[in-house]
């Protein structure tokens, strides 16, 4: 029997009691931005938040005189922050003491728990849990930009065993991830080297020499490749909007612009959502060959990510996406939305309210290199190879650092099971 297994036999014998998160923390204050107007605040914004390692990564300065609307609760050491604006990426944060006293977004739930009752560390961990995310997801609102209200989140229910024993779980789960957090970087510094290798091959494969028309007519046998607009030589369709109540497990395959950033790569032959068959008629379908764009994203960057339609039939397209319908190997339109020609071009483009977008009038006037057909699939044919090797969880270097997260995640979950005090 292990120490932890004593404890909770000796302390615990009828089972563990359970609270609301409401019961043991307390609420943040926001910033009265008159009194600070020259004092410069270190910013933790939803994107700050690496969503692998939940390590704040990057903040930007602000002041009185800069400072989004956004930019209001004023944090300190020890806080859990939980990313409520799109809460299924799971970005979610210790404030280590670097950043004591400074500000984090509206987006972010503030938990500053009573280390009486519930550890930091106790409750960071409890967060990255199957069972929370299930509740956060029955409890999001809105299909666009869901988001999860605060004090819903404060409503959830976790064990609070006896403060020995939830130090006991938080040493051999912090050696855990410090452990896998070392492992990690060295492996993602490979992994990034070989990234960087595939972007420079992609963007490399993807760049032509321009020629006009009458240029390229007479130099086809020389591969010559003509650089158009988008909307020359395609069309771009918005899809229609479905909601989560309309997502079921069997019925009109679909994807969601969401998708696109967190579960799908450069193409798929199969969806991972289904909405209602009684839905077909007010849909809109993107056909086999075609590519999705995301319309919508959190960030300048994110927006417009693409994936190419490869299955055997229609599939419905959510309204903060466009099809792009076309004669070109999808897969090379999708790889080119990845390249560095594809995002100079589309920054131009990009609304930039809270929420980013992109229109299809836009879209179609950007620019795409367009090689001969079977110059297309030799393009494709060597990035699937790098695609493959440096981004599929199946294989390589992701597939390590996937694996060593599973570890981390199954045990946290045994040592954070608990049964329930009647």
């Amino acid at each position: 029997m292990s120490r932890i297994d004593r404890l909770i036999t000796e302390r615990c014998p009828d089972g563990v009691k359970f609270k609301i998160i409401g019961d043991f923390v307390s609420r943040p204050a926001n910033i009265r931005w008159a009194d600070y107007p020259d004092t410069e605040f270190q910013y933790i914004d939803l994107t700050s938040v690496d969503r692998a390692t939940h390590a704040i990564t990057a903040t930007s300065a602000i002041t009185s005189e800069n400072a989004p609307s956004r930019a209001q609760q004023v944090v300190h050491e020890g806080d859990v922050i939980f990313g409520t604006t799109r809460p299924m990426l799971k970005r979610y944060a210790v404030i280590p003491r670097e950043y004591d006293g400074q500000i984090c977004s509206t987006g972010f739930c503030v938990l500053r728990p009573d280390n009486n009752i519930v550890l930091t560390n106790f409750l960071f961990h409890l967060l990255g849990k199957d069972e929370f995310y299930a509740y956060v997801e029955s409890n999001e609102r809105g299909a666009s930009y869901p988001a999860i209200p605060d004090n819903i989140v404060k409503k959830f229910r976790v064990p609070v065993p006896p403060l020995e024993i939830q130090q006991e779980i938080v040493a051999i789960l912090d050696r855990f991830t410090k452990l896998e957090a070392e492992l990690e970087a060295e492996l993602e510094a490979e992994l990034e080297a070989r990234r960087a290798q595939y972007r420079h091959y992609r963007d490399a494969l993807l760049t032509f020499d321009e020629r006009t028309d009458s240029q390229a007519s007479k130099q086809a046998s020389k591969q010559a490749t003509r650089i158009t607009a988008l909307g020359e030589i395609g069309n771009f369709t918005r899809g229609r909007r479905f909601t989560k109540e309309d997502v079921v497990e069997h019925g009109i395959p679909s994807i969601h612009y969401g998708e696109i950033y967190t579960r799908y790569g450069v193409a798929a032959s199969s969806t991972i959502s289904h909405v209602r068959a009684d839905m077909a008629r007010q849909l809109r379908y993107a056909q086999p060959n075609d590519v999705v764009i995301a319309a919508v994203s959190e960030t300048v960057e994110d927006v417009g990510k693409a994936v190419a339609w490869l299955g055997d039939e229609a599939v419905a397209v959510h309204d903060d996406c466009f099809v792009f319908s076309h004669s070109m190997n999808p897969k090379f339109v999708s790889y080119f939305f990845q390249t560095e020609a594809f995002h100079v071009q589309k920054n131009k483009h990009v609304a930039r309210a809270k929420v980013k977008r992109l229109s299809g009038e836009s879209l179609a006037k950007i620019r795409i290199p367009v090689p001969p057909r079977e110059e297309q699939e030799r393009v494709v044919s060597i990035l699937d190879k790098f695609d493959a090797l440096v981004n599929h969880l199946s294989s390589g270097l992701p597939a390590e650092i996937n694996a060593r997260r599973r570890q981390y995640e199954h045990y946290r979950d045994q040592l954070l099971t608990f049964r329930e005090a009647a």
